[in-house]
This record gives C-alpha cells, sequence and structure tokens, in this order.
C-alpha cells in the first residue's frame, strides 16, 4: 500500500499531464483571409449573402423599364431612399449590413440619385439646428432644401428551414420592391433565393 506523501505526488503529477492535455485542446488560431473570400462555416447567412444578393438584386432593379420611362419623362435621374427591410426569417440577421450594401450599390450605380434614410436624415436635421445657433452666418445651411425622394426601397428576407439526420437544407428568400412614392404602385419586384446544405459529420473515435 502506498504511503500517503506517494499518493499525493501522483495525484499532483496527474493534474499535471491532465492540464497540458487540456491545454493543448484549446489552443487557438486565426488566420486573416482577404475580406472578398468566401467562409461559409454555420450555413448561416453571412457578408458574401448580404452582399452578392444586394450587387444582384440592384443590378436587375435598374435594369428594369421604370428607369429609362422616369429619366426620358423628367429628364433626370429618380431619387431613391432605401426604406426598412423586414428579417421575417427564423434567425438573428444583421439587416442594417445589408441595407448599408443596398445603398452602396445604388450610390456607386450612378444611375439614381440616391437621399439618405430616415435615421440619417433626423441626424443631419439635428446638424442644422445647431448650425444655425452655432455656426457664422455664411457657413449655416438653411433647412427647408432637401431632396425629396421619388422611390422608395424595401422587402424582407425570410427563411425556410428543412432538417433530418444531421443535414439541414437553408433556403433564403429575399424580396425587394421599389415603391413610387407619389402613388405608390410597385414599380419593380425583385426576388432573390439561396439555397444551403448543412451537413455535419460525425467523428469515430
Amino acid at each position: 500500500m502506498k504511503s500517503l506523501p506517494s499518493q499525493r505526488s501522483t495525484i499532483a503529477v496527474l493534474s499535471v499531464l491532465m492540464l497540458s492535455i487540456g491545454g493543448c485542446g484549446q489552443e487557438t488560431k486565426v488566420t486573416r483571409v482577404d475580406t472578398g473570400v468566401v467562409t461559409d462555416l454555420s450555413g448561416r447567412w453571412n457578408d458574401t449573402d448580404s452582399r452578392m444578393v444586394a450587387e444582384s438584386m440592384v443590378k436587375e432593379a435598374l435594369e428594369y423599364p421604370w428607369l429609362n420611362k422616369f429619366t426620358e419623362g423628367k429628364h433626370r435621374q429618380p431619387v431613391v431612399v432605401v426604406g426598412t427591410v423586414l428579417n421575417s426569417s427564423h434567425e438573428h440577421i444583421n439587416v442594417q449590413t445589408f441595407v448599408t450594401d443596398l445603398e452602396r450599390e445604388l450610390s456607386n450605380s450612378q444611375k439614381v440619385t440616391f437621399v439618405a434614410g430616415k435615421s440619417e436624415r433626423e441626424e443631419v436635421r439635428n446638424e442644422r439646428k445647431e448650425q444655425a445657433m452655432y455656426a457664422r452666418e455664411d457657413t449655416q445651411k438653411a433647412p427647408g432644401k432637401e431632396i425629396g425622394a421619388d422611390y422608395m426601397m424595401k422587402g424582407t428576407i425570410a427563411t425556410i428551414l428543412d432538417e433530418a439526420d444531421g443535414t439541414k437544407a437553408m433556403f433564403y428568400q429575399v424580396d425587394l420592391q421599389m415603391v413610387d412614392l407619389e402613388n405608390n404602385t410597385k414599380a419593380w419586384f425583385g426576388q432573390k433565393k439561396i439555397k444551403k446544405v448543412i451537413e455535419k459529420k460525425r467523428s469515430i473515435f
């Protein structure tokens, strides 16, 4: 039978070994990659989906007849604002990132005049109020000179999830529409679908 000091020594050695093994299993590795690289780790909505859907749908919207019809009739570019994009999916999606992608594509297209959304307008209006109080008179920006939008782009993101035996089929549907703010008619209606199959492989030890 081992003496008490020997038992304590054995326990101490085993504890150190267990800590060493546990430490190896918790090693973290970070690799920097180009932001354009597709990184589908979980199968959920990600930055690649947001960017690609925004690029595709804005391109489609600006190729539709409403744009040329407006430009030829009014002899100017239409003024567009991005409204609400609702997340009707079962997962958390950063909708604001998608809205920002839409705004970038619209603005960079140079085919429409793009104006700030509701939350941004409030901030700008507060800035004008402060200018009226504190800025030099020759540098103040007067109220009442905003450009009203002709069209609003708005829509929804929805999902359908099918799952069996560790395999998931994730279906995303993005619906966007361009609404004429003068008469509420829908000048364009676009839809983009994404389907992903996520398989989890079981490890056998």
